[in-house]
């Protein structure tokens, strides 16, 4: 079945680029001009993805980030922020609000679809064997088929790149894990772009664990090579 993509661009020629773009690789794309009407959309329908303008008229992308990320339906959504800003200041808000993504206007039609696969080939399936969904240390249990994580028995709301990070990280615990390696398994050897991106999704996340890089608890940067999660195991 197509993956359905929403597209939310105020700018009608961008719009309508992106629109062709995603229909060229064969996804299924409804595009609108503001978040309201694709708010409203949304209830009739959930996408597979929604790629969301920042600068909209009335409700903004990061407003409408956070509104469906308080929506326990589309909690999970994964969503591409689009903005034409380039300061780092606006990359992290846009991830603090719970997006999964952004990319910088201009952007090229070959660099949107990877983005785009890499966030489809990392949507979990539900053939995983239950007995293997659970991922323990002393503070962290994560379910893999879920995507829940709990802090001490407290749930963490997690974007899908922040999840993966945490995931591997664990997962690797016994190792340092390199920059590199993140980057193609979080965003896809397809990856285009800045490797400050992973730098900004380790910020918010240590933000989100309640870590401090100065004096880590859970993530350590080993400078130059990657990072480790040095939270004891159980």
């Amino acid at each position: 079945m197509e993956k359905l993509i929403y597209i939310v661009e105020d700018d009608e020629s961008i719009r309508e680029l992106i629109r062709m773009a995603l229909t060229s690789f064969s996804y299924q794309v409804l595009a609108f001009d503001n978040a309201e009407a694709a708010i409203e959309a949304i209830e009739e329908q959930i996408p597979d993805l929604i790629l969301l303008d920042i600068m909209l008229p009335g409700m903004n992308g990061l407003e409408t980030t956070k509104v469906l990320r308080q929506n326990p339906k589309t909690m999970s959504l994964p969503i591409i922020l689009l903005t034409a800003k380039d300061a780092e200041i606006d990359k992290v808000a846009g991830l603090d609000s719970g997006a999964d993504d952004y990319i910088t206007k201009p952007f090229g039609v070959m660099e949107l679809g990877a983005r785009v696969r890499s966030i489809f080939r990392r949507i979990p399936t539900n053939e995983n064997d239950p007995s293997d969904n659970n991922i323990v240390t002393a503070d962290f249990i994560i379910n893999t088929e879920t995507r829940e994580i709990k802090k001490n028995g407290d749930l963490i709301n997690l974007t899908f790149k922040e999840f993966e990070l945490l995931r591997i990280l664990i997962q690797e615990r016994n190792r340092i894990v390199p920059r590199n390696e993140l980057l193609n398994e979080v965003w896809g050897f397809e990856f285009v772009g800045e490797s400050r991106t992973l730098d900004i999704h380790i910020r918010t996340l240590r933000q989100k664990l309640g870590d401090n890089a100065d004096a880590p608890k859970y993530i350590k940067t080993v400078r130059n090579v990657g990072y480790r999660f040095i939270g004891d195991s159980s």
